[in-house]
């Protein structure tokens, strides 16, 4: 309906006044520099030295409930919760 309150999809001139765009982008960038850092990081967690080396195998989870709602193996096992047995 183009009311976007934030202002970043809005057509209303007065709704756009919310955003600088100079200052989101900045915010964007460094959120996705800092995501790239975190993957990175995972990627050194999981004994690979790029994140172009992980594998699907490498997705797993810490704890029960995680494994359940993203329906992942739990970590150490090959048991996704809610989709069998061991």
């Amino acid at each position: 309906e183009g009311r976007d309150p934030a202002g970043i999809t809005t057509q209303d001139p007065e709704l756009m006044k919310r955003v600088d765009p100079i200052a989101a982008g900045r915010r964007l960038a460094n959120y996705l520099k800092v995501m790239t850092l975190e993957a990175q990081t995972i990627a050194r967690a999981c004994g690979k030295n790029s994140l172009h080396n992980l594998e699907p195998e490498d997705l797993v989870a810490l704890s029960i409930e995680a494994a359940a709602m993203a329906g992942v193996p739990l970590a150490g096992t090959n048991w996704i919760p809610g989709k069998g047995g061991f």
